[in-house]
């Protein structure tokens, strides 16, 4: 009996041990020498090219600044999984990396719908949620216009890029009239689609044609036939680069030969392959950054990239990269690895310098900073202009 007791006593005791060691950094916090951070990206499935370029530049930034002597002294330890483009894995992923690693924030998901799936429980576990790409609006501020209190973005929002493309097709493209072809299923394209709606029209410009696809289709010939028919001057195509790479080639195989744009959704090196460089010609994205800027802090980053990738970055590398040095940002202000600390600094970032803009977080947990527009010309990107948010 003694020895029961004795046991028991002592195992009383380890776990008493246990509890005020997990407790002694505050909720979420790593242990001394680490920074541990989730990292929950479409690695694999039908945007895997977006969550994989993410990763490379996560990566990046990580191994720089564990060079550099880390976050206060702590190495970053990224804890990933792969959502495989899926928003029931994301929410998986999720859930694992709060509750089974204990990490301090989440870097992802790549695409909206990824994000959104992991929202609820970021905020129900009071655990920073970082998406470095997700750009619809409901990601930090729900359809009731309550904030989403953890949630946070490195990229800006659909709404800006939508208002950035349609200014750019009437005053430099000089463009009366337009089509809309949007994929009707996502939040990423509806809202891209009604931005650019709003801001053209606004300017005195003319929608003739309304199309809607639906993503996985791959023969778009019925719908493009009826633009067509409208003969409009410019097409707008909000959407994801496996259906906009397959509408561009059916489009000019037709002879539609009006300029096409688009946003970030287009940003793959897999856009090429389907769509083919000569069919890419006279086509247009905003974005969130250009490898072509000549400034200098790009220009350092770009030269980075490719000593440890062989390649140049795109903005889904730039975007993964930045999200990682405004996590380090936030936390170093913070002086803690405790995710409400971290979540109090993300909220006040201000004018933080970084390759995709200087970054300010506004009330809403979004940044305000500039888009660029790229031209695509014989399958290459190229930089055309930088716009300011006004």
């Amino acid at each position: 009996m003694k020895k029961k007791l004795s046991l028991l006593i002592t195992a009383s005791t380890l776990a008493a041990g246990i509890l005020a060691g997990c407790s002694a950094g505050g909720k979420n916090a790593s242990k001394e020498d680490e920074f541990k951070v989730g990292v929950n990206l479409e690695l694999s499935g039908a945007v895997a090219s977006y969550g994989q370029s993410l990763e490379s530049g996560i990566d990046l930034a990580i191994k720089e600044i564990n060079a550099d002597g880390g976050i206060d002294g702590k190495k970053i330890v990224p804890v990933k999984v792969d959502n495989k483009s899926d928003l029931t894995e994301a929410t998986n992923g999720a859930l694992k990396l709060i509750d089974q690693d204990k990490v301090s924030a989440i870097i992802g998901a790549a695409t909206s719908g990824d994000t959104v799936a992991q929202v609820q429980i970021a905020n129900d576990k009071q655990t920073v949620l970082l998406t470095p790409s997700g750009t619809a609006p409901n990601v930090t501020v729900n359809e009731d216009g309550k904030l989403n209190e953890y949630a946070f973005r490195t990229s800006f929002i659909d709404p800006f890029q939508g208002n950035v493309a349609a200014n750019f097709a009437i005053n430099d493209l000089k463009i009366k009239n337009a089509a809309i072809y949007a994929d009707s299923a996502s939040d990423y394209a509806k809202g891209l689609a009604a931005a650019f709606k709003e801001t053209f029209t606004a300017a005195g410009g003319k929608i003739v044609s309304e199309e809607s696809y639906v993503a996985k289709d791959t023969d778009f010939s019925a719908t493009l036939t009826r633009i067509k028919g409208k003969n409009p001057e410019f097409v707008f195509i909000p959407g994801y680069y496996e259906e906009v790479g397959l509408i561009i080639k059916q489009a000019r195989e037709m002879g539609i030969t009006a300029p096409f744009m688009g946003a970030d959704g287009w940003d793959s090196p897999k856009l090429i392959d389907l769509a083919g460089a000569k069919n890419l010609n006279n086509t247009f994205i905003t974005n969130h950054y250009s490898s072509e800027d000549p400034d200098e802090k790009i220009q350092k980053f770009v030269s980075a990239f490719k000593d440890e990738y062989g390649k140049s970055p795109d903005a889904f590398n730039a975007l993964g990269y930045d999200s990682v040095y405004l996590l380090k940002d936030a936390a170093e202000r913070a002086g803690s690895t405790d995710s409400d600390k971290i979540k109090e600094e993300l909220a006040k970032t201000k004018d933080l310098s970084l390759i995709t803009g200087i970054v300010t977080i506004d009330e809403n947990h979004n940044p305000i900073k500039s888009a660029t527009v790229l031209e695509y010309q014989d399958g290459k990107q190229v930089f055309k202009t930088k716009v300011d948010p006004k």
